[in-house]
Formats: C-alpha cells, sequence, structure tokens
C-alpha cells in the first residue's frame, strides 16, 4: 500500500512539474515574438504579478527581513516586489541572450547595451597562462559573463546547477550553449571535470552564494549559513589566481559587468589557502555585491535556515 502511495506521489510530482514547465515555454513562445526590450519588460511586469502569490514570496520577505533589519516594512515588501520583477528578467535573458549582448572590444561605455569595466584585465589573463577561477553570485545577470569571457578568446568552464524540475532542466541545458567555453551540471563528478581544466592550465567559473548543507560554517549578512569550499579548494591545489566578476542591471535595458582584480586569499602560517577564511571572503565579496544593488539578487532561495 505504501509503495502505491509512493508512486501516486511521484507521478502527480512528475505532472506538476511538466504542468510548471508547460506553462514557462508557453511564456517563453509568447517573448520571442517580442523584440527584446519589450519582452523584458512584459516579463518584468508578468513576474512582479505572479511572483509575490507564490509561497515563495514569504521566504523572500523573511529573508530581507533578517539580511536588512534596520529597513522599514514597506521597503522590504517595495524590494522583494522589484526582485521578482528582476527574477522575471532573468527567465527572459535566455530568450535574448544572442541579442543582449553587443559589446566589441574596444568599444566605450555607452555605445551599446553593454559596459564591461576591466576591459584590461580581460586582455591581460587572455594572453598569459592560467589557471583562472572566476567566481560570481546570482546577481543580475550573471548569464552574460561567459558570453563576454568568449568575446575576449577566453575559454571558460562554468559550472552551474541545474533546475530541480527535470523538464525544464533539460530546456535550459539545450540553451546553455556557450560559444568558446563549457559548461559542467553541478552533480557527481563535476569536481573531477574542474580540476582537470585547472590542471591544463585552463579557466573554470562558478556561483557561490548558495546555500550547500555540508560546506563550511560562516557568515552572510552577519547570520550563520554554510558555503561550499570547491573553489578556495581547488585553488589550494592548482595554485590557480581567483577573480570576482559580476554583471548588474542598469536603466533602460542596459548592463554593466565588472572584472575585479586577482583576489588575494588568506593563508595559513604554513603558507597553505586558509579553506574557512578564504570561504568567508568569498561571502564577503558577494554581501558588497548584494548590498549595492538588493533588488537584483535571489532572496527566494534558502541560503540560510529560516
Amino acid at each position: 500500500m505504501n509503495l502505491r502511495i509512493t508512486g501516486l506521489y511521484l507521478r502527480l510530482r512528475r505532472f506538476r512539474d511538466w504542468l510548471i514547465a508547460q506553462f514557462l515555454f508557453g511564456i517563453i513562445a509568447i517573448l520571442q515574438c517580442f523584440p527584446a526590450n519589450a519582452g523584458l519588460a512584459f516579463a518584468d511586469w508578468l513576474a512582479r504579478t505572479l511572483g509575490p502569490l507564490t509561497p515563495r514570496h514569504r521566504l523572500a520577505l523573511k529573508n530581507l527581513q533578517l539580511a536588512y533589519p534596520e529597513q522599514s516594512p514597506e521597503w522590504v515588501r517595495r524590494t522583494a516586489r522589484a526582485n521578482w520583477g528582476q527574477m522575471g528578467r532573468i527567465a527572459a535573458e535566455y530568450v535574448y541572450l544572442d541579442q543582449l549582448f553587443d559589446y566589441e572590444p574596444g568599444q566605450a561605455d555607452g555605445e551599446g547595451r553593454i559596459d564591461v569595466d576591466g576591459v584590461q584585465l580581460f586582455e591581460e589573463l587572455r594572453d598569459r597562462k592560467g589557471p583562472f577561477i572566476f567566481f560570481t553570485g546570482h546577481i543580475g545577470c550573471f548569464e552574460l559573463l561567459p558570453v563576454c569571457a568568449a568575446t575576449f578568446d577566453l575559454e571558460v568552464t562554468a559550472l552551474f546547477r541545474q533546475p530541480n524540475n527535470r523538464y525544464i532542466a533539460e530546456r535550459v541545458a539545450g540553451a546553455r550553449v556557450v560559444k568558446g567555453g563549457h559548461l559542467v551540471p553541478s552533480r557527481a563528478g563535476a569536481a573531477r571535470t574542474l580540476a582537470a581544466r585547472l590542471d591544463e592550465g585552463r579557466s573554470i567559473g562558478m556561483l557561490v552564494d548558495q546555500k550547500f548543507a555540508k560546506g563550511v560554517p560562516g557568515t552572510f549578512f552577519g547570520r550563520a549559513c554554510k558555503t561550499n569550499p570547491l573553489l578556495p579548494k581547488l585553488a589550494r591545489q592548482f595554485e590557480a589566481e581567483i577573480y570576482p566578476v559580476r554583471c548588474i542591471r542598469l536603466p533602460n535595458g542596459r548592463y554593466r559587468l565588472h572584472l575585479q582584480p586577482r583576489l588575494e586569499l588568506p593563508r595559513t602560517d604554513d603558507g597553505d589557502v586558509d579553506i574557512a577564511a578564504s570561504t568567508q571572503l568569498m561571502n564577503d565579496v558577494v554581501e558588497g555585491w548584494v548590498r549595492e544593488t538588493p533588488e537584483q539578487w535571489m532572496w527566494f532561495h534558502r541560503r540560510w535556515q529560516v
């Protein structure tokens, strides 16, 4: 009897996932009928409208209250709603990535949709041997970062987490094709793939701001959290250089990509990379980014156990 109930539950969950995926695919089909600006604006409006009706909205409000106890309830509500608009844009940006990235090396700020800070650093890294590790967070349009690296002829193997919905995951995997780079889903064997790239003197990219149950204890916005220590462990093993990079949205449908100078990781007394201190340093970098543009970070995921 229990097996029958379990089987029914699994079938119902698959059917639910299929329905959600079909709804999302329908929205994508509608977006493909619009030019980029109109499609992004529509996705922003739709997410601001529907997002607050979902259970995840309560989590977003709670997380904002925890991170910004000094802010008013009105600020928290306004930021959470704006955050849904940003999340809608993330979904729509998959449709328009080829149209959005119009940057050409040598292009001055303001000439297109994309401004790039750190051009000289991109060129320097392209012209010398790695290994290099780039890290970012779920802030702004992070999907443009591998595209930008490829524009500067930097081959980056990027680790990404697949959606839980397998139907959406299959579609996303097909859409995440990056010229000049590779994408590795976050699952068993992924660390070996990244290590192999670094061993060859190549570059890898990682998102570092998700909860990791078996991670290193630290803090984020002053609250206890656990973070995946893979990046500093790889940096220690291969003596790889670490570079923070982010992409934020600007007004009028524009973007700014920022490659920051090399991050010097804390060391132990014997000269090795300090894993715990380095993991905390990454948290601090991402927190600084989030404080600059709080509406552009993913507040509805469980970074803390709340």
